[in-house]
């Protein structure tokens, strides 16, 4: 068959799944003019779309080293909108541009960027297996046209998703504690009232208990509409029963143009990144954000690493995790120290009642406006546990 027949024995890197932090890891090994497998086990690069697609401008763009091409945005943002518990809704300003964009399109320009330097991609090409050579990881299985065929690499690169299956067979514990596992529902409604400027993120035990809903705008009366709620609540009603009562309170007569389900990890970064021959980035290592949920930036930065980190590897003919922990240093460095500052919060946060969240709406609310911003929002929030105060002004502080 012709996918099969493009395949060589041997890579000097296999990266299995081409998502954000994937194609960027594929990116950045690839122009390192090393030869680079890139693997989606789905037939379309960028689909299915199970995220809300927001992402800010200056940290996308410096990351695609160019701005962000018109046809993979949506909608700009400006401000969000916090609705709560009692309907109460409070602005806060952000110091950048937000974009919503178009995944599809926009994961499909991040593969043309590793393919254009050499990689070679692959869909409908599902890894189902690890091989090992004395004991160290040497390559995959993949299965293409039913048919399941071994390739040998140096380093293999998993950024296959939540809950991996690659890092486990690996070796790497990617199990995700339920309690720091958003399960989450969206649907894109059209026919909807919105703000096209504006992300609205709705706060409610009723509807998102141990997380919030979202709406997100995506053109002219269009939006991404989700919610994603603590898997210890999921086990008690699935989030489309709470996603039924969301929709019939604000969006009672929206037309449903897709819907997607699925989880979101909210938990600390994986402690092992690295191992012999082997890495492991994006949702897959636990990396998106643990109060937003978002993974876009953080995957991309991941990849960004570990691609250049394990070029370098390859060029020294040494694929030990020694060679390869320059990649979780680097995270740490970059994103992991704030992470955990996230998920310190986070944990409080999903304590708070709906009494508290009316508490800081109105209190917010009594702020002159040059001083609503996400500072003091938070400050707001945990007035009540100084203990944060840290945390909370080495994230939020102006730079």
């Amino acid at each position: 068959m012709y996918a099969s027949g493009q395949l060589e024995k041997n890579y000097d890197i296999i990266v299995a799944g081409a998502g954000p932090a994937g194609c960027m890891a594929a990116w950045h090994a690839a122009r390192e003019n090393l030869s680079v497998l890139l693997l989606e086990k789905d037939r379309e690069v960028g689909t299915p779309v199970r995220c809300a697609e927001g992402v800010a401008r200056k940290d996308v763009e410096e990351l695609l080293e160019h701005p962000v091409l018109p046809g993979w945005v949506a909608a700009e943002i400006s401000r969000f909108r916090l609705i709560a518990p009692d309907g109460t809704p409070v602005y806060v300003n952000i110091d950048d541009t937000g974009y919503v964009l178009n995944r599809r399109l926009f994961d499909y320009g991040l593969a043309l960027k590793a393919v254009s330097q050499g990689a070679r991609l692959i869909t409908s090409a599902e890894v189902t297996g690890v091989l090992r050579e004395n004991g160290k990881i040497s390559g995959v299985k993949v299965l293409i046209d039913r048919e399941t065929i071994p390739v040998k690499s140096s380093i293999v690169i998993a950024a296959d998703g939540v809950e991996s299956r690659i890092a486990r067979w690996a070796g790497i514990d990617s199990t995700v504690p339920l309690k720091d596992m958003e399960t989450c529902v969206q649907f894109t409604l059209a026919g909807i009232s919105i703000q096209p400027d504006t992300c609205d993120f709705y706060f409610s035990k009723n509807f998102a208990p141990g997380g919030y809903g979202w709406v997100f705008p995506k053109g002219e009366r269009t939006a991404n509409v989700g919610l994603g709620i603590s898997g210890t609540y999921a086990r008690k009603n699935s989030p489309e029963i709470y996603m039924e009562r969301f929709l019939k309170n604000y969006f009672p007569d929206g037309s449903i143009i897709s819907r997607t389900t699925g989880g979101v990890p909210v938990d600390k970064t994986l402690r092992d990144l690295v191992m012999d021959g082997f890495m492991v980035v994006g949702d897959a290592a636990h990396q998106t954000n643990p109060i937003s949920g978002g993974g876009i930036t953080s995957g991309m930065i991941a990849g960004k690493i570990a691609g250049a980190v394990a070029a370098a590897a390859v060029k020294k003919n040494k694929f030990t995790r020694k060679e390869l922990l320059p990649y979780s240093r680097e995270w740490q460095r970059r994103v992991g120290r704030s992470h955990l500052r996230y998920y310190r919060l986070k944990e409080t946060l999903l304590r708070f009642s709906d009494d508290e969240f009316n508490r800081i709406a109105a209190e917010y609310l009594e702020l002159p406006d040059n001083k609503k911003n996400i500072l003091n929002l938070f400050k707001i929030g945990f007035k009540n546990h100084p203990g944060f105060l840290i945390d909370i002004l080495k994230l939020f502080s102006p730079v």
